[in-house]
Parts: structure tokens; sequence; C-alpha cells
């Protein structure tokens, strides 16, 4: 179904070089990051109260070794999708046929991950299960490069707060035993839930031509994605948008309160990324609109809200429930309404 192989080569072909610098700066920025994660692991288990998995390797990486490491992530997830599809095909295509469509669909994915691999400065990756570990932390050093000089920040404070929102993010995934295999355990929801017959596919595509136009004017808040959900994977949707709206945003206010004793420039640093966040030209406005990218970012905002007003109303301990079981879990309106997740949770 995808060529995988075709998908890296089209990224690489289609990515952005990062900014140029020399090799023995690059080893020290290599070196810094690494050791700004190590700083990162007592200040968030202080504050969050979870202790993550230190097993989990920490990967400083460049553009084109965080796409092979998503596609390697895609390829597990979408395995499940591919059989699917291919058990419910009434006929096999050619070889040349089926060869031609999987290049397609690697180019078109290789294109996306092209786009990407400028914008993340750090991921936590949960599914990445080698050996014992459980997960693993990127760091994509040209672009946290990129990132600290287009904002005129202090390098080594911008690094260290990067890795302390990375660092929340190993802390939440291993730090909370079920935290994994509930979100892998939604994922399989949604691909259960899809409906992959070509009847179901053309509709989907008939009825989302008109939304696109309204999506590119600015008129709709979905994404491409949205329009090609049914009932079932949009009530997933809705539990995986609480879920990451949580963590996001969890993370971004770990790396404001847990960072003023390691970043000292940490409201400047807060004030010009936000800043960045809300700007682009009207192109880049578009494309993140149609992939969901400015979804992603109000997870980040609204999930700060959320998680500065619960605490507020009971408390650290209190909102320590969210990791007490997949049950406590905000939903997507209760992120948009904190009071009636107190009152649901704490009574």
């Amino acid at each position: 179904m995808i060529d995988w192989k075709f998908a890296q080569r089209t990224a690489e072909r289609w990515g952005r070089p990062g900014p140029e610098v020399s090799g023995p700066e690059v080893a020290a920025v290599v070196a810094e990051l690494r050791d700004a994660a190590t700083r990162a692991v007592q200040p968030v288990a202080e504050y969050t109260g979870l202790t993550a998995q230190v097993s989990s390797p920490v990967l400083v990486v460049d553009r084109p070794r965080w796409v092979a490491a998503n596609l390697e992530t895609f390829r597990t997830v979408m395995d499940p999708v591919t059989d699917k599809l291919t058990a419910g095909r009434s006929h096999r295509p050619s070889p040349v046929t089926a060869g031609m469509s999987a290049k397609i669909a690697g180019a078109e994915l290789g294109g996306l991950m092209a786009f990407l691999s400028s914008k993340v400065l750090g991921q936590f990756d949960p599914f990445w299960e080698e050996g014992s570990a459980g997960g693993r932390l990127l760091l994509v050093a040209p672009n946290i490069l990129h990132v600290e000089r287009e904002l005129g920040v202090d390098p080594s404070d911008f690094r260290q707060w990067v890795c302390l929102h990375e660092e929340t993010h190993r802390a939440q995934f291993t730090g909370v035993p079920w935290m994994r295999a509930h979100l892998r355990g939604l994922i399989d929801e949604f691909v259960d839930a899809t409906d992959l017959s070509e009847g179901a596919v053309g509709t989907a595509l008939g009825d989302a031509l008109g939304e696109i136009v309204k999506i590119v004017r600015g008129q709709s808040d979905a994404s491409l994605s949205d329009l090609f959900q049914n009932e079932q994977q949009t009530r997933v949707v809705d539990q995986m948008t609480g879920l990451m709206s949580l963590l996001e945003g969890h993370a971004d206010v770990v790396m404001d309160v847990a960072g003023p004793d390691l970043i000292g420039s940490v409201s400047r640093i807060r004030r010009r990324f936000d800043q960045r966040r809300r700007g682009g030209s009207e192109l880049s406005k578009i494309i993140r609109r149609l992939l969901g990218l400015e979804a992603k970012m109000s997870q980040y905002r609204d999930g700060a809200v959320f998680v500065r007003k619960v605490t507020s109303t009971v408390g650290e301990d209190g909102f320590a429930a969210v990791w007490a079981e997949p049950a406590n879990l905000p939903s997507k309106a209760e992120i948009h309404d904190p009071d009636a997740w107190v009152a649901r949770v704490h009574g």
C-alpha cells in the first residue's frame, strides 16, 4: 500500500536543509542537548510526581533521521489498516498497478514528512520498543537551532526549555503504567472503525470537496483527516483530543513552572515562542489548517488552561488524579470546562 523506502527518499529530496553550522558547532549542540535532557529529569519528576523510565533513549537527530524514525512508527500503526484494506478487496490489482499506487502513496507521505521535518523541535515516540526500552525521545537539533536563532533567545536556556517539555512527555508515557497501552487502544479502535470499502471512500471524497474549500478560506476549523471520519471514529478522535490536549498542555505548564530554577529567561522565551506560534504567512496558515496543525497548537493552549485551572481548584494532588486510571482522563468537552472534570472526578 505504501512504498516506505520511496517515502523516505521523497522526504529527503523535498526536505529543506537546516541552518549552516560547522562540524564543531554541531558536536557542541548535540552534547548540550544531551546534557539538557539529563538535567530535565529531576525537576520534571519533582513537579509532576511521575518517574520516567530513563532507559528509554534520548536521540539527538537531524531532519532525515527524524523522518526515518517517524516512518518506522507510521508503518507500525498503518500495518493493521493495510491488512484490513487488503482483506476487504474483492480483487487484487496487478503487480504493476500495485507498485505504482504504493509509490504514489509513498510520495504523498514523503512530501508531508518533508514539511513536518522542519517544524518539530522534539518528540517522544511511545511506540518504539527495541529491547526493554519503553519509547524513545527525539530532539531535532537543526530545528531547535533554527528557532532559537529566529527568536533571538539564549541558546542554552532555549535548549533546556525544549528538553523540559519533551522529558515531561517521557514521564507521562513511561511513568503512568497504562498510558501507552491506552493510546494504542484508541488507535486500534479508530482503525477497527475504518470503512475502507470503495463506496465509502468515494462518498467521503465527494463530501469533502466543499469542506476543503472552506478550510482553505479559513471558514472551517476542520482538517483533512476530519473529513474522512465516520461517527464512531469521531467519538474516538474526541477521546484522543482530550488526551493529547492534556498531555501537551501539561508539558507546557511544566516547562514554564519547573523552568525558572534552570532557565533565567523562561518568561522571555515563552512570550516570543507564543508570538511565533501565532505568526506565519497566509500559505503556511492554510497548510497548517489542512494538516490539522492549527488544532494541534490549540491543544497546547487549551490543555495548559485546563491544567492551571484544575490545579488552582483542587491543588497538584487533586490534578494528579488524571494519572490514576483512564476513566479519569478529561474528555474533549471537559478540556474546555475544567469545573466539569473536577465535579466528575472529585465530586
